[in-house]
């Protein structure tokens, strides 16, 4: 990304300006979803649509950008990861490291434990068996790291107060909101996390330390 501003260059995986007088200046993440429309409208009922411009319409990129973006060959790759340059990945980065999560395994588990250096982290797929969203598995309030199972039986129905999950050590409900909607826990939320949703080299190429869940040893060449 270039800034018309100071003509400084900025990494967009990163928000970090690489060159120019803005360069070493970074940008503030801002917590973002990458949600089915269904999901979204369902929390956000007043929420507003950005439209396509339609004088533009001539130069935005077709419908099956992603199907096509997922057939071109990359500049760089890193064999012997067991992973696929174009694998889409869900990454999380914090201060204790960061991991790769292939998105295909997480789709298929649900729900999903698992822990980044000193972080216990949960993933959680949406009612739409799509969407995706990570937390701190911790409760506020409780001690320890709790037990999350996914319910055996899923509403069919996207609705925002859906429960998804229960907790062993209350046995409250919990939707994908991180929101227990019964029990003991019932008002209390999980704290989210930040997650990047993107292709394994671009992942790997921006965080080289980083491990894949469920990979001996969780390592990386």
């Amino acid at each position: 990304m270039r800034d018309d501003e100071t003509g400084s260059y900025w990494q967009q995986i990163s928000g970090r300006a690489i060159s120019g007088p803005l360069s070493g200046a970074q940008l503030s993440l801002i917590l973002s979803d990458e949600l089915t429309f269904a999901i979204w409208k369902a929390e956000q009922p007043e929420g507003t649509v950005l439209l396509p411009v339609s004088r533009y319409a001539s130069e935005y990129e077709l419908k099956d950008w992603d199907v096509r973006m997922g057939q071109r060959p990359v500049v760089i790759d890193f064999p012997g990861s067991g992973m696929t340059p174009r694998d889409l990945i869900l990454g999380i980065r914090l201060e204790s490291g960061s991991r790769a999560f292939p998105y295909a395994r997480v789709i298929q588990e649900k729900l999903m434990k698992d822990r980044i250096g000193t972080e216990p982290v949960l993933l959680v797929v949406g009612p739409d068996g799509a969407s995706v969203r990570a937390f701190r598995d911790r409760i506020p309030g409780l001690d320890g790291e709790p037990d999350f199972y996914r319910l055996a039986a899923d509403s069919p129905a996207v609705m925002k107060d859906a429960a998804l999950m229960m907790d062993s050590p209350s046995g409250s409900e919990w939707n994908f909101q991180g929101c227990a909607v019964s029990g003991k826990c019932k008002g209390l939320c999980l704290e989210r996390i930040p997650m990047l949703k993107d292709y394994w080299f671009d992942w790997r190429n921006y965080n080289p330390q980083t491990t894949i869940f469920g990979k001996p040893g969780g390592k990386t060449p």
